[in-house]
């Protein structure tokens, strides 16, 4: 295998991963980008986090959205917590870099 075939190859899994990723998602895309946005600016005015993940619940409840099925997949993409959420999903939804 040259080295353009393996680079295809790479290139092709990172693509199925992402596609696996984004169809796996317990609520909608932009949903999951206003969580991050709510996210972001609550915790700068309640001065950090709190190390649960009582403003995700709080979005999501606020959003009509069921808990738990979301708060699972976050944990199972390391979103122990709410920056843990900001830090290691968001991450997820921004580009190629982690696929």
């Amino acid at each position: 295998m040259d080295k353009a075939e393996k680079k295809r190859l790479q290139r092709e899994y990172r693509e199925k991963q992402k596609q696996a990723f984004f169809e796996s998602l317990p609520m909608s895309e932009e949903l999951f980008r206003q969580l991050f946005d709510f996210l972001d600016e609550h915790m700068v005015e309640d001065g950090g986090c709190n190390h649960d993940m009582q403003l995700t619940s709080d979005f999501l409840s606020n959003n009509n959205v069921a808990i738990e099925p979301v708060l699972s997949f976050l944990r199972e993409h390391g979103g122990y917590c709410d920056c843990e959420v900001l830090g290691n999903v968001e991450e997820k939804f921004m580009g190629d870099a982690i696929f």
